[in-house]
């Protein structure tokens, strides 16, 4: 089964797509979070062939990669090593690496950093991806990737839907078994970073996967030493990531300003004390108070959002509730 699946993908992104409007669905064309003007700028220097055969969940560009070593997992027509490669820099090396030949953009070596973009539901066995990943990074490097999640467990009729499969559905993992997958493989509990919805705009397969629904969702993954330093901190953000000089959205759950103080969990602390982000925070134990900059105080540690479908339903909410409606909207009804 697991062969049948590798030769379908390879045949499906190798021969049948061409060009991103030979896409059945829109599965992988989903939009990512807003990107800095730098990336922007590292984007417009790929050559549009290159561009054109690009597939995937958004554009998935982690900071502070300066003089990182990144592996791009399912690299494709690699244009994401092209912008990697751009904001690495001189002493930063990056590796693309993928199943389909003509897909292939094979670079050199790799480590720090494990990059993605929608291509671990293509794979019929992600607990090996994801502990191969971990295998490869160094401690303290992230895999940060997109991928598509389904609300729940899918049915055998969907996962061995040849289009669905192929248009990185019918893989999905059921959201819930990537926080399960990596923990057995040794990461940090995943931290969400974006989610989008996902309509598939396709009469035919909509019937097919019924009341499932699916997001793009991009997590950051950590290899964290088991050192027994897990504990509450608060933190500083000193500035100084580019792009993100003054504020520094780590994940759905902590956004930190500059110079603020932020009262964090002790798997956050241990994640930014052992990552390339440690010179970016000053990080001390809840009892060995920071001083605060004026103006800021710490805040409490709330809730964190894990479930992605959650986030989307949220931001919905938000956007429903900003959007004037009826008839006192800007087109009236009446």
């Amino acid at each position: 089964m697991s062969e049948q699946i590798y030769k379908e993908v390879q045949d499906y992104y190798g021969k049948e797509l061409k060009k991103t409007e030979d896409l059945k669905t829109n599965a992988c064309i989903t939009a990512a979070r807003p990107l800095p003007i730098f990336v922007r700028e590292a984007l417009q220097c790929v050559h549009e062939e290159v561009s054109a055969k690009y597939y995937g969940c958004g554009l998935v560009i982690p900071e502070c990669i300066e003089g990182c070593w990144v592996l791009d997992l399912g690299s494709g027509s690699g244009r994401d090593c092209y912008v990697l490669s751009k904001l690495v820099g001189e002493n930063g090396h990056v590796t693309g690496v993928d199943m389909t030949e003509t897909q292939d953009a094979s670079m050199s070596f790799f480590n720090l950093l494990s990059s993605s973009n929608c291509v671990v539901n293509l794979s019929p066995d992600k607990r090996t991806v994801l502990r191969e990943a971990f295998r490869m990074l160094k401690a303290g490097g992230e895999l940060y990737f997109s991928d598509v999640y389904a609300s729940h467990d899918l049915s055998e009729d969907i996962r061995k839907h040849r289009v669905l499969w192929g248009e990185c559905l019918g893989g999905a993992l059921w959201w819930k078994d990537l926080y399960k997958i990596a923990d057995e493989v040794g990461f940090s509990p995943p931290r969400l970073v974006t989610a989008s919805r996902i309509t598939l705009a396709n009469k035919e397969l909509e019937s097919i996967v019924g009341d499932c629904q699916f997001v793009s969702a991009t997590f950051r993954l950590f290899k964290i030493p088991k050192d027994g330093s897990i504990q509450q901190c608060e933190i500083i953000y000193k500035g100084g990531i580019a792009g993100h000089e003054k504020e520094f959205a780590f994940d759905v759950n902590y956004n930190f300003k500059q110079g603020e103080v932020v009262e964090v969990d002790g798997e956050t602390a241990s994640v930014l004390r052992h990552s390339r982000f440690a010179k970016k925070f000053l990080i001390s134990p809840v009892e060995q108070k920071l001083p605060a900059c004026e103006g800021h105080s710490p805040g409490t540690i709330k809730e964190k959002i894990a479930d992605p479908f959650k986030l989307v339903e949220q931001t919905e909410a938000k956007v429903s509730a900003k959007s004037p409606s009826g008839c006192f909207g800007p087109k009236r009804c009446c």
